[in-house]
């Protein structure tokens, strides 16, 4: 389990009970927080995928019913929570080395945990994986470059929304048939407002 995964030591206990729940129903971790709420209330955030990518609203809710028993039984946070299942959305984080190469030609932020050449972040172009690196296109002094940064070092990582990443989620979705336009309103315009 690594860092980007599950950063806290309860972050990572949590991910032990529920990760085995999780691939059973046939998704992926994709990563576990523990954050502090109000009033008291932590919110365990859970995002979880299909190993295709994507998942449904009713998918989300059918982990958070398994995750709730098996958290109920365990007892691992003894204080009140509410507990958050999710997509990773569409800037997403990349918490495994697989994401790094699913998302290769996207901007992505990138850092590290200790300092690589001077520095910890780097925001560029995915540019795939070798073995254990994660290979990024960044801009050096006027000139892009590739650097490689060895998955253990990555402290976090996400993909940069932007457009071209918007358009190719949509694109999927609808490609995957989840996405239907026909569902959507039709757009009224006011007819006084039009130039002619």
């Amino acid at each position: 389990m690594t860092d980007l995964i599950a950063k806290t030591a309860i972050d990572r206990r949590l991910a032990e009970i529920v990760g085995p729940v999780i691939e059973d129903l046939g998704f992926e971790l994709v990563r576990i927080r523990v954050m502090g709420g109000t009033k008291n209330t932590k919110t365990v955030q859970i995002m979880a995928e299909r190993p295709d990518g994507g998942i449904e609203v009713d998918e989300c809710a059918e982990i958070s019913n398994a995750v709730s028993a098996v958290l109920d039984v365990e007892d691992p946070i003894t204080d009140m929570y509410n507990l958050e299942v999710s997509s990773p959305g569409i800037d997403r984080p990349l918490t495994r080395l697989k994401d790094f190469e699913a998302y290769e030609g996207y901007e992505a932020k990138v850092e590290t945990a200790e300092l690589i050449d001077g520095r910890k972040r780097f925001r560029g172009i995915l540019a795939g994986i070798e073995d254990n690196d994660v290979l990024i296109n960044i801009e050096d002094q006027g000139e892009e470059i590739t650097v490689g940064l060895n998955y253990d070092w990555l402290a976090d990582a996400k993909l940069v929304m932007t457009d071209e990443l918007v358009k190719e989620m949509l694109k999927a979705r609808k490609a995957a048939g989840v996405l239907n336009e026909e569902t959507f309103d039709e757009i009224e315009t006011d007819p006084g407002s039009q130039e002619d």
